[in-house]
């Protein structure tokens, strides 16, 4: 669609001061769409810095189908996103539904959902499974939709920065096993797409990665960027049990044993710009977090 036909349709992201909905917000702005960003704190810094871009933020939450009918209202599309980590499983199926609901009943054009990378296996895993039974409820109300299964998020390194930039990255995975991994800029770049070419991309469910790499190559990625060696230590799997309990340890397990086929060399035809790690990394702070570190 053209610049000023994407100024015409108004489109509600949910999770708008999340990774993935701040994303998809800024990508939306970015190619003319006109944003209404829903969340529960609209004085949130994250949802000041949307409104000074331009979108319209509006209080709600996806527990409250009033709140929800509200931010419908003059709607083109919906992004759709729920955190587990916030609602629980049973929570985040029953958010996905009741968003697909309201959206039916609004009219909405084109719901994007944003799902898991290989929810659509059979894989048994609750993480996986929740996603897939939201995903089953969008088709079954007729919505016009894009379904996009995102794999393992390059921001979770984040969660490890300070033991990777002593020298060493310990995971439980096979040092070979590779492990696909996307920057969630770019999840926010293809639900753009999607919204922005609504004839390709309606109907369409596409598991998206932007990089695969081994664990020995990751640790070798980091240590590129931050200029001094990073190990690699696999976790014994006992231990690694023992720490992060059984529900992560069965997900991590399922990484390790099957993993993710998503194909970037397609993905990659649909969105030449693509993140790899490194440049993801050299684009976070990663180098200079290295620097800091080194001079303590």
């Amino acid at each position: 669609m053209t610049v000023e036909q994407n100024a015409e349709r108004l489109v509600l992201v949910t999770g708008a001061t999340s990774r993935q909905g701040g994303a998809v917000a800024r990508n939306l702005l970015g190619r003319g769409f006109r944003v209404r960003a829903l969340t529960r704190d609209p004085q949130k810094p994250s949802a000041r810095s949307l409104a000074e871009r331009g979108a319209e933020v509006v209080p709600g939450t996806l527990d409250d189908r009033s709140s929800i009918d509200l931010a419908l209202e003059g709607v083109y599309g919906v992004f759709s996103v729920q955190n587990p980590i916030e609602a629980g499983m049973e929570g985040e199926i029953r958010q996905g539904k009741t968003l697909a609901d309201a959206a039916k009943a609004a009219g909405v054009e084109h719901f994007v959902y944003s799902s898991m990378g290989s929810a659509h296996r059979v894989t048994g895993i609750p993480t996986f499974e929740s996603k897939w039974e939201v995903e089953e409820h969008i088709r079954g109300t007729g919505l016009p939709y894009t379904v996009l299964r995102p794999v393992f998020f390059m921001q979770n390194w984040e969660m490890m920065r300070d033991q990777i930039l002593a020298g060493t990255l310990a995971q439980p995975f096979d040092s070979d096993k590779p492990l696909q991994q996307i920057s969630t800029k770019d999840i926010g770049a293809f639900a753009a797409k999607a919204f922005d070419d609504p004839e390709r991309w309606i109907g369409r469910e596409m598991d998206i990665a932007g990089d695969e790499l081994t664990m020995v190559q990751t640790a070798q990625t980091f240590g590129r960027v931050i200029g001094r060696k990073v190990d690699y230590y696999q976790i014994p799997w006992e231990q690694f049990r023992e720490a992060m309990g059984e529900v992560v340890t069965v997900l991590n397990r399922w990484f390790n044993d099957v993993g993710f086929e998503a194909d970037i060399v397609a993905a990659r035809e649909e969105h030449p710009g693509l993140i790899t790690l490194e440049q993801h990394l050299r684009a976070t702070g990663w180098e200079e977090a290295a620097t800091v570190g080194g001079d303590r």
